[in-house]
């Protein structure tokens, strides 16, 4: 296994030299670099793209966990705060692990061993590209990465491509659950969309290419954060 590279980043230097110890004592971390801030964090990541953050909460400017929002496609993060009340933004942002300050070495290596368990699974697991639905008597085949928007009509759902459109005796909520997580968004009730494909947004309808798809009152704060930021 290649080693998971990482960066500290903490404003109390104490700390840093902390976590730097732990990191030098496992084999399979490798350290590319520290910092004080996410600003200066932000500039090495620009330079140095790495694996794992172990990342601050309570720093100066901005916290780890505003930045942790602001990037569209982050590392893995193991947060580090001396404050309980920020778990719950840590589950939210699906950070590997959450560790309290002072940090002893055995709780430092239940987490790096977590993020050793979740690099060693996405290394061994392929992430599938396509599905077949039935339709017309036949199995038909369905890229993931042509597919526009799904709509769902009680038990069938129609799949919309760019070239063709193809229904399915299904239900939505059993289609999604097929679908890549990272790739597609329920909008409403009876549509799902695929992020990438989304051209522009107008009130509460989404625009694909010719087609018009649109936002649940309910989930439109949800559905702009993904499409506006991609978190």
């Amino acid at each position: 296994m290649k080693p998971i590279t990482c960066i500290i980043t903490d404003d109390e230097p104490y700390a840093r030299k902390g976590l730097q110890a732990y990191v030098e004592k496992t084999a399979f971390l490798q350290l590319k670099g520290q910092c004080e801030d996410a600003m200066e964090l932000g500039e090495m990541l620009k330079q140095q793209p790495v694996d794992l953050l172990f990342l601050d909460i309570q720093m100066p400017h901005i916290t780890g966990v505003e930045f942790l929002r602001s990037l569209r496609n982050p590392p893995k993060v193991i947060f580090t705060t001396a404050f309980k009340e920020y778990a719950i933004e840590g589950f939210e942002l699906d950070v590997l692990d959450y560790m309290l300050k002072p940090i002893s070495e055995e709780r430092f290596k239940k987490a790096a061993y977590k993020a050793k368990d979740y690099f060693d699974l996405k290394g061994t697991t392929e992430t599938p590209t396509y599905l077949f639905v039935k339709a017309e008597g036949k199995l038909e085949k369905i890229v993931f990465d042509e597919v526009l928007y799904l709509e769902g009509m009680e038990n069938y759902v129609i799949i919309y491509t760019a070239l063709k459109k193809v229904i399915t005796h299904s239900t939505l909520k059993a289609l999604i659950e097929k679908l890549p997580k990272q790739a597609f968004m329920q909008t409403h009730k009876s549509f799902v969309v695929s992020l990438d494909k989304v051209n522009s947004i107008e009130g509460n309808m989404l625009h694909i290419g010719q087609h018009r798809v649109p936002i649940g009152r309910q989930l439109k704060d949800e559905v702009m954060e993904r499409l506006i930021n991609r978190r």
